[in-house]
Order: C-alpha cells, then sequence, then structure tokens
C-alpha cells in the first residue's frame, strides 16, 4: 500500500429503542414468533396509510446535536424503491433529499492520536423484515417483524484511512447512541450494523477511485477483517493492470474473502420520489432547544469529569466511560465510598475480573453498586481489612448478600483498639525472643515474620497499620 492511498466511508445502521414501529403502533421489539409482529402497514396492504412516531424525530435531533450536525427545519419522507420479499410494499420509507440532519462531525482516537471525521448525514427510514433461506427444503421464509422498526442511517464523509480507524469510528458512534439511549447498539442481533464504501487512490491524488460497498457488516472484528481483505483484493487487481468494478459485496466471515453480491445501484436506481402519503415534517427551534436541554453528558465530556472532578487518571476514565452504565455505576459506588480510586479500582479490577471470569455483563452483577460502596467504606472506615474485603467480596459476588450481613455472620470485624493489639504484640515477642535477637542484629527482613504471627494470633482481624506501628515501638 505505499503508493496507495485507502479511502473508506461507513453507512451505520441503528436501530432505534422505541416501543412501536416507525410509520405503525406494532411492536418493534427484538424476537418474538415470526411474523407476530406486524400490522396491515407492515403488509404493506392496499389502502393503509403510515402514520410517522415522533419518538424517532426525537432520537434523531439528539444524535445530530450529539454529532455536531445541523437539524433541518423542513423535512420530507421519500420512497426507496427495490423488490425483494422482505419488502412487501416494493419500496423502502426513507429520506433522500431532505435529510433530518446535515453536515456534521465526530472526533475519533486511532493509536493514541485524535482524528476528525465529517458526517455527510443522518437520516430517518424503516428497515427490511428478513430472508431465512432454508438449503434442506431449497425454500426461502420471510419474517417481517423486523420490517417497519425505525432507523437511523448515519453516513460519514470518505474521511477514513485505514480498517483501524474505521473500526474506532464504529465504536465512538456505537458508544454515544447507546449514551443518548437510542439504540440498544447490539450488533450481534443486528441493532447496529453498517456498510462499509472502499476504494483506493494513488498517494497525493484528489480523485477518488472506484469504489465497492460491502453489506451488512455487524461484527467489528468482520469489519476491520473485510476492509483489510477488499484494499488487498483491490490493490492486486490494480497492479495487474485490471480495473475495479463498482459492485455490491458480501464478505465471508468464514473465509475472511469478499464475494460479489450485485452490481452496485446508484440513486437513480431506486426511483426516489417524495412519499404522498406523508406531509412534510416540520421541526422548530424550540423543539431542537427542548431537546438539547435534556440530552445527557456524553462520553467525551464524561471523561473530562472523571478526570476533573473526581481526580481519576485517563487510563480509568477511559475504562469507565466504555459504556454509560459503567460511569452510572462507578457514581453510585463513589456516593457511598466517597472514594472515587478505590472505587474505581474495586469496579475495574474486582468486580469486572470477576463478572469477565463468568461471562456476565455488569447489568446482570449480583453485587449492587450500593453494596460494593459499602464493602469499600467498611475498609476506609478500619472495619475491615483489605484482605477480609476480598474474602467478603467473593462472599457477596456468590450470595449477593449484603457486606455488613457477611461481616456480623462471620464475625470478621478487624480489631483496631490498640490495647489489644498491644497485648497480641507482646505475647509474640515474648515468645519469639531468638528472632528478635537477630532482628536487632541487623535481619530487618524479620519484621515481617513478627507482623506475621501477630496476625495469625488475631485469626487475621488486627489492623495492619496498627500492627506494624506498635510492633516498631515495641521492639
Amino acid at each position: 500500500m505505499e503508493n496507495y492511498e485507502i479511502v473508506i466511508g461507513l453507512e451505520i445502521h441503528a436501530q432505534l429503542k422505541t416501543n412501536s414501529k416507525i410509520f405503525c403502533p406494532a411492536s418493534a421489539d427484538f424476537g418474538g414468533d415470526p411474523n407476530s409482529h406486524i400490522s396491515a402497514v407492515t403488509m404493506g396492504m392496499p389502502g393503509c396509510l403510515p402514520v410517522f412516531n415522533k419518538k424517532v424525530a426525537d432520537f434523531a435531533i439528539m444524535l445530530g446535536i450529539a454529532l455536531h450536525c445541523n437539524i433541518r427545519n423542513d423535512n420530507r419522507f421519500a420512497r426507496k424503491h427495490y423488490f425483494y420479499p422482505d419488502l412487501p410494499k416494493g419500496y423502502q420509507i426513507s429520506q433522500f433529499e431532505e435529510p433530518i440532519c446535515e453536515r456534521g462531525s465526530i472526533v475519533i482516537n486511532c493509536d493514541g492520536s485524535e482524528r476528525n471525521i465529517g458526517i455527510t448525514r443522518i437520516h430517518m427510514e424503516e428497515d427490511a423484515g428478513k430472508n431465512i433461506h432454508d438449503i434442506r427444503t431449497q425454500s426461502s421464509l420471510v419474517d417481517l417483524n423486523r420490517a417497519g422498526v425505525p432507523l437511523l442511517e448515519i453516513v460519514s464523509e470518505p474521511d477514513l484511512r485505514s480498517a483501524a480507524e474505521a473500526v474506532a469510528y464504529l465504536r465512538t458512534i456505537r458508544q454515544i447512541v447507546r449514551y443518548l439511549g437510542i439504540s440498544d447498539g447490539n450488533m450481534d442481533e443486528g441493532s447496529l450494523r453498517c456498510d462499509v464504501n472502499l476504494s483506493l487512490r494513488p498517494l497525493g491524488s484528489l480523485k477518488y477511485g472506484t469504489r465497492t460497498e460491502i453489506k451488512n457488516m455487524n461484527s467489528f472484528k468482520f469489519v476491520e477483517k473485510a476492509i483489510e481483505y477488499e484494499a488487498a483484493r483491490q490493490l492486486k487487481v490494480i497492479k495487474e493492470g485490471g480495473e475495479i468494478i463498482q459492485q455490491t459485496l458480501l464478505f465471508d466471515s468464514e473465509n475472511g474473502t469478499t464475494r460479489p453480491m450485485r452490481g452496485k445501484e446508484e440513486s437513480a436506481d431506486y426511483r426516489y420520489f417524495p412519499d404522498p402519503d406523508l406531509p412534510p415534517l416540520s421541526i422548530d427551534e424550540a423543539w431542537i432547544q427542548r431537546i438539547k436541554e435534556n440530552l445527557p453528558l456524553l462520553p467525551r465530556d464524561k471523561k473530562d469529569e472523571l478526570i476533573s472532578v473526581y481526580d481519576l487518571s485517563e487510563y480509568d476514565a477511559d475504562i469507565l466511560t466504555a459504556e454509560r452504565e459503567n460511569v452510572e455505576y462507578f457514581e453510585k459506588v463513589y456516593k457511598i465510598s466517597q472514594d472515587a480510586k478505590l472505587s474505581c479500582n474495586w469496579l475495574t479490577s474486582e468486580l469486572f475480573g470477576r463478572l469477565n471470569k463468568e461471562n456476565k455483563s455488569l447489568s446482570e452483577s449480583p453485587i449492587s453498586a450500593e453494596d460494593l460502596g459499602t464493602l469499600i467504606k467498611r475498609i476506609l472506615e478500619d472495619v475491615i481489612s483489605g484482605k477480609m474485603a476480598k474474602d467478603i467480596f467473593d462472599e457477596m459476588f456468590l450470595s449477593s448478600k449484603t457486606p455488613d450481613s457477611i461481616i456480623e455472620e462471620k464475625g470478621l470485624k478487624q480489631i483496631t483498639d490498640p490495647e489489644e493489639i498491644k497485648k497480641l504484640v507482646a505475647k509474640v515477642i515474648s515468645e519469639n525472643q531468638g528472632q528478635l535477637e537477630k532482628y536487632k542484629a541487623g535481619n530487618e527482613k524479620l519484621f515481617g515474620f513478627f507482623v506475621g504471627q501477630v496476625m495469625k494470633l488475631s485469626q487475621g482481624k488486627a489492623n495492619p497499620k496498627i500492627v506494624n506501628d506498635l510492633l516498631k515501638e515495641e521492639i
């Protein structure tokens, strides 16, 4: 690639978290028995008129503001014609010349450096159904549950220059839609998927090469592999004197290659025209302002807050802001513990580590944020030691009991009374005069031996700091 530049643009489709579909009251929930979330509108029955779901516009405006777009005051829906079994009407209701959001931008971080990526447009549209091909019976079945589910399509400028940048951009968009609460971003369920437009051009050239489009990618890993393969394939064709054919491709995840699906359509092929069944959508400034005032903090702003307000490192802030639920959980823990660094450590090291081992998400954690905060607070209050806390944490994870109930049941309260610890120290010293003489003769490593003996005598309940201080004083 030393003489060529990869040019990439992504079209991301984000399925929205609305209760009903974009143009009818049928359920927009994922799953369900085949063809159980449908209506006469979904089926494209003659005489059925679409009615727009206003929540879709709310969500589009939220994303437009987050991506620094211009919000169009006058919108219009268009019909995009193509003929597949999963599209009963013979057209998809989308937006063409008048999309709801235009000319935005987003900052991505790739390999430690930041780049600004342009957003061409965001438009609202309905999803198609799903074709299920049965090899055994040589037939195809159609499930229309997904047909009519609202989507936002986010179209980037061709500003991405590598597979790594494309993945970083996709991750950032996913993070933002999840922070906004407008999409769950579950790529394995198809809630977030993308089409990759890719071409090559000689270094220094301003003219774009012929592009191909890789359709329906729903995995970061597959996006990266597809881009790497397709760029290498195009380079090989160019170097051998061939021409790149503009076409739509599919990525075969089993062998890591792309293969032709059909010729690449242009907008004229879809015969767009304004949908006569839907009136223009007018969005006034008051509507935009109302949404702007209720917008949650976005990941970059939240990261800055964690660093400046909570005094966390950039590394810790990155981990916590990776998902909105991470930050919300952390803030609940901190509210009780009042120690940001310790709260972050217990969350990211202990809890995340245990959840990963059990293949669970944070939402499935058997330990509530309030209970983890209480556990940390008991350490800071010297009620329990750090070692005790880990044993209590294990019990909390297994039983979902509160830390206080476990401390009470197991009698795990730390001994913090100096007089009681002084008696233990005196006993250990009197029973180990030989080691005492060696320590006084210069074998300072033996101090750890004395600490260990006191802890053993107290069954691990003595406060280690007080033990250390009293041992130094007594010796």
